[in-house]
């Protein structure tokens, strides 16, 4: 039992994160090497210069795409192709070009099993990101700049899968999303490589030191750049807090579905990992893909091709701590107050667990009151603990899903959350958030066994359109985006999500988002049973 459920945990870990489909990028093709010049109408009627789609990066130039209201700049080279004995290496700058380069296409997914991305992907040439940005900015007039890291357990994911031009043009600042090396690729540790278990994490550092360089051609303000994520790319931003390499790339912090405070115990939130530990999953990696034997593994790693690198790997996937890019475990940076002192816009999801209790009731494992002990001791397995779950989380005839949904997402999020920003506000200004709509549209086909309220990732679509189409909403809950998007850029813009058109947001207190109800809820920690998961440690 606890093998089956934990493996399947880290399966889903994965997958609901991404359970949105992307379409698959078309084969690059040479670079635009002509420039046409395009016009706009006034509302005189009057011929104006419509807003640049060819703009100069610190590589080269690049021609974009224009829209209504808005451009994007899709596929940029941020670091050159992590490739040959680059493989496994710290991100080096992007090699320039000739001409005018093609930034019509969605980039290549980093490599990563068949999920969100279509088939997969096997392309190492992906250390790319996307800019979406208002026709009116400038260099002239500056933007704020949203830096977005996608989630997916650090296994599977893609930039490209956000489409961030409602984001950008409502909340009038520019959006970049990232792509950064996922799975074994992006965290493998071995002690003949140098940046062992951070090389995903250096490539965002790299990418937000392109962002700072670069992103003011693209009327963005350099000066003004808030490093934002769900779920692993949450958790991404906690680790960038901690790391001193990070100091002075980013200047505010928000961090969706992905507490600072996870652990290695607690299977599906993410979590950091000693050296030692990642090492020895990293030379059981080394033994699977056919190298463990090998006189110099990493060079033998090196020559296996990706394909069998993603079969070999674990699905869940953790950063290593004890490194020179992240010398402590975030959780520990952020409890002793040694990580960057910021701003943060912090929260998670009324329901973050049931996406998960119900992909594993489906997949077999029903959970009743007979089955529900040996469900708890799977992923409790510590002596005593799985009793007192059971005691507090009692499960009937037929609320068997919903309560191991609680458990889930209070254990491994929610509670995380408020102890996060507990330890957070002891130093910087933070604002808490609940997503709450308990009609959120499903991010995932079919019909689950229980309804999953507003499960994990599930306010993306608010945010974002995910896959580049939009969600059905109602007219509430696209009152809702609206309100959701103007809070992110206004703290994106001054560091303070209020507003005169928004219901105030005060801190110290989460305020709850759901459709014509957003309004500060003192109960959460209660509905979520913190005393009872801080006084179980």
């Amino acid at each position: 039992m606890h093998r089956t459920l934990t493996t399947l945990a880290c399966t889903l870990t994965a997958a609901l994160a991404a359970a949105w489909p992307t379409p698959p990028a078309p084969p690059p093709g040479p670079p635009l090497l002509t420039e046409t010049a395009t016009t706009a109408t006034s509302a005189t009627g009057a011929a104006t210069p419509a807003a640049p789609t060819t703009v100069r990066t610190p590589s080269g130039l690049v021609r974009g795409a224009a829209h209504g209201g808005y451009r994007t700049f899709e596929d940029v080279p941020y670091a050159a192709p992590p490739v040959g004995r680059l493989r496994w290496a710290p991100p080096r700058p992007p090699v320039p070009w000739s001409g005018v380069r093609d930034a019509t296409r969605p980039a290549h997914a980093c490599p990563q099993p068949a999920g969100e991305v279509p088939g997969g992907s096997t392309d190492e040439d992906c250390l790319h990101l996307n800019v979406t940005t208002p026709d009116d900015a400038s260099p002239a007039r500056p933007r704020p700049v949203i830096v977005w890291l996608h989630g997916g357990g650090l296994t599977t994911g893609a930039g490209s899968s956000h489409d961030a031009h409602r984001m950008a043009t409502r909340g009038d600042v520019v959006v970049v999303t990232v792509d950064y090396r996922l799975g074994a690729l992006g965290f493998l540790a071995h002690d003949g490589l140098p940046g062992s278990g951070t090389f995903g994490l250096a490539d965002q550092q790299a990418a937000l030191r392109w962002v700072r360089a670069g992103i003011g051609a693209f009327g963005g303000d350099a000066h003004d750049v808030t490093l934002a994520g769900e779920s692993a790319g949450g958790y991404s931003v906690c680790a960038q807090l901690a790391s001193p390499a990070a100091a002075g790339l980013f200047d505010r912090a928000i961090i969706q579905s992905g507490p600072c405070t996870g652990r290695p115990d607690r299977p599906f939130a993410p979590s950091a990992v000693p050296l030692s530990a990642a090492r020895a999953t990293g030379s059981d990696f080394a033994t699977r893909a056919g190298c463990g034997s090998a006189r110099d593994v990493p060079v033998c790693l090196r020559r296996v091709p990706v394909a069998r690198l993603l079969a070999a790997q674990d699905t869940d996937q953790h950063p290593a701590f004890d490194t020179p890019l992240l010398p402590g475990d975030p959780a520990a940076a952020i409890s002793s107050g040694h990580f960057r002192h910021l701003p943060v816009l912090l929260g998670g999801n009324h329901d973050e667990g049931n996406g998960w209790a119900a992909g594993i009731i489906q997949a077999g494992n029903p959970v009743t009151p007979a089955t529900w002990p040996d469900v708890v001791s799977a992923f409790f397995p510590a002596p005593g603990r799985a009793e007192a779950i059971v005691r507090e989380y009692p499960v009937h005839a037929t609320d068997g899903g919903p309560v191991f949904g609680a458990v889930i997402g209070d254990a491994d999020f929610a509670c995380p959350t408020a102890r996060t920003d507990r330890l957070l506000a002891a130093h910087v200004p933070v604002w808490r958030y609940e997503f709450a709509d308990e009609h959120a549209p499903p991010l995932t086909p079919g019909t689950p066994p229980f309804p999953l309220g507003a499960p994990h990732a599930s306010e993306l679509p608010y945010l974002f359109d995910l896959g580049g189409r939009p969600r059905d909403l109602t007219a509430a809950q696209h009152r809702l985006a609206d309100t959701m998007i103007d809070y992110w850029t206004r703290f994106a813009r001054t560091a303070d999500p209020n507003g005169p058109s928004s219901p105030h947001w005060p801190q110290g207190t989460p305020l709850s988002l759901s459709p014509d109800h957003v309004t500060p809820d003192r109960t959460t920690a209660l509905r979520h049973h913190c005393a009872f998961w801080d006084t179980l440690g």
